[in-house]
């Protein structure tokens, strides 16, 4: 979920802090992506939109209920009994994730862009709670897609299967091996994926995070950009959210801004019934915390959570459980044998599709070594002694003359 609708809060009341940027000047940058809100995003762009995976890979399978059966030879499709359109192997495992990563971490090397991939590690205990509600909506959801199954009804059948998807062990594992296989580094986080972006561009050990999730700013990386993992990347414009832009623009303080995400509603705790984005903004900047504007909260119009754990959740954003103990993050040539064992022998990609692709993935590390333009024009330090000021003078002072006299002929 991230930040319920920090997004438009930002548009509203801090706009310099965001700004629209082309996917290709992020050329040379090295940039942390949240691997599994990625993965998810793969999953269920293939909804209705399996086409930007065809060019690549024409040897998968569609398990689609609504799609012509006269198609069926040409694209390998297989009629799905549940009416959830997936990209399948022979063996009926899903490759959507194997495809979607591959193609779209092509597309970011070709780029000159260098991904770091960060994958989620064990989530903090407060944020079981939340965990829990998605999976009862998933179950809530799978037996609205059967009934719609049974009724035929299309639309209630892409909607409910969408509502379905969840990011697996197996499904990060897959991603894990192929972007090893292709020689992209990737960081395993000790716990949440946002929070280990945030600390690797802290330390500069990235340029940004890439994500959807807008809680990567709570986290307090010094600059996000959403749209960059996008599928239909290629119509939208990267947005680049800077947050000392957003602290300046919103006349808060890191503690203040976090406080106001947690009042908008995150990942860690319920939000107080009735309070939206723009009451939220309007109170911290009124009182300065959560615990001021609760000892002046009309509590008759306003529901506060029993037993509230804004504090922790405070504490999580402010100290979250991250580590810099990484090896050094190194783009590589890719596994040539590797990628054509686990793609085409275990996944049944297609062999020439893949092929060419690791010669783009070749190609584009050659690229993306040359570096950012910028870092060929740094200053020059001089190591000759200053001349003086009188020197100087005096040298100016006999070149305008000879100057002069070069003009208006030789000196009597």
């Amino acid at each position: 979920m991230g930040i319920k609708g920090l997004t438009k809060l930002l548009a509203d009341n801090a706009p310099k802090a965001m700004k629209e940027q082309k996917f290709e000047s992020y050329f040379g940058r090295k940039i942390a992506v949240d691997a599994s809100m990625s993965i998810y995003q793969f999953l269920l762009w293939v909804f209705g939109s399996w086409g930007f995976l065809q060019p690549l890979f024409l040897d998968v399978q569609v398990n689609w209920q609504s799609q012509p059966t006269d198609c069926a030879k040409e694209e390998h499709i297989v009629v799905g009994r549940t009416g959830v359109e997936t990209l399948t192997n022979e063996a009926g495992e899903v490759t959507s994730h194997l495809q979607g990563m591959f193609n779209r971490t092509i597309r970011l090397l070709e780029a000159g862009i260098k991904p770091v991939y960060v994958f989620d590690g064990k989530p903090p205990d407060l944020k079981k709670q939340e965990l829990a509600k998605r999976y009862s909506k998933r179950e809530d959801a799978t037996k609205e897609l059967t009934e719609a199954v049974e009724e035929g009804d299309k639309d209630a059948i892409e909607k409910f299967s969408k509502r379905t998807v969840k990011v697996t062990r197996q499904h990060n594992d897959d991603c894990k091996k192929l972007l090893r296989l292709m020689g992209v580094p990737v960081v395993e986080a000790p716990s949440e994926a946002e929070a280990e972006c945030a600390a690797l561009c802290t330390n500069d050990k990235v340029y940004a995070v890439a994500s959807e999730d807008m809680d990567s700013l709570t986290f307090g990386a010094p600059r996000f950009l959403r749209h960059l993992m996008d599928p239909s990347s290629k119509k939208i414009p990267v947005m680049e959210f800077d947050v000392a832009k957003v602290l300046e623009e919103l006349e808060l303080t890191m503690d203040q801004f976090i406080d106001l995400c947690i009042l908008c509603g995150c990942d860690y705790c319920d939000s107080i019934k009735g309070i939206g984005g723009q009451t939220a903004l309007k109170l911290i900047r009124q009182h300065g915390s959560i615990e001021n504007i609760l000892e002046n909260l009309n509590k008759d119009r306003y529901q506060i959570p029993e037993d509230w754990p804004y504090q922790e959740a405070r504490r999580l954003f402010k100290e979250p459980n991250v580590t810099l103990d990484i090896p050094e993050l190194k783009w590589t040539a890719p596994d040539e044998e590797g990628l054509i064992s686990f793609l085409v022998k275990d996944n049944g990609f297609n062999e020439d599709r893949v092929t060419k692709a690791i010669e783009k993935i070749k190609s584009a590390k050659n690229k993306s070594s040359q570096g950012r333009l910028e870092s060929f024009f740094k200053p020059v330090v001089s190591t000759s002694a200053p001349l003086k000021r009188k020197e100087t003078s005096e040298k100016t002072t006999k070149a305008a003359a000879n100057k002069k006299t070069k003009a208006g002929g030789k000196k009597k």
